[in-house]
């Protein structure tokens, strides 16, 4: 019965993981600090896009234009902490 709440708790905590990796790794390919030519950076970056894309899309709908301002991960990571807070009780 613990495995029930233990296993979504997993999940959400190597989401959340994951969409810091995928903001950090979009500033360092931002501020050009790492190069998008390399093969290794390039796939990285397009696997950490194909799995936060799913999870941003629907916010991106809902709030409105910053600009150059992204704050969807902001918003899911703070609804993973949420429920990972319900889960956790």
């Amino acid at each position: 019965m613990l495995l029930v709440f233990h296993l979504p708790d997993y999940f959400l905590h190597l989401a959340s993981w994951i969409i810091i990796i995928d903001v950090t790794l979009s500033w360092l390919i931002a501020f050009n600090v790492i190069n998008t030519q390399n093969d290794v950076v390039r796939s990285i970056w397009r696997a950490l896009e194909s799995l936060t894309a799913p999870l941003y899309r629907p916010i991106r709908k809902i709030l409105p234009d910053f600009g150059a301002l992204d704050l969807s991960p902001l918003v899911v990571l703070l609804i993973i902490n949420v429920l990972r807070g319900i889960i956790s009780r």
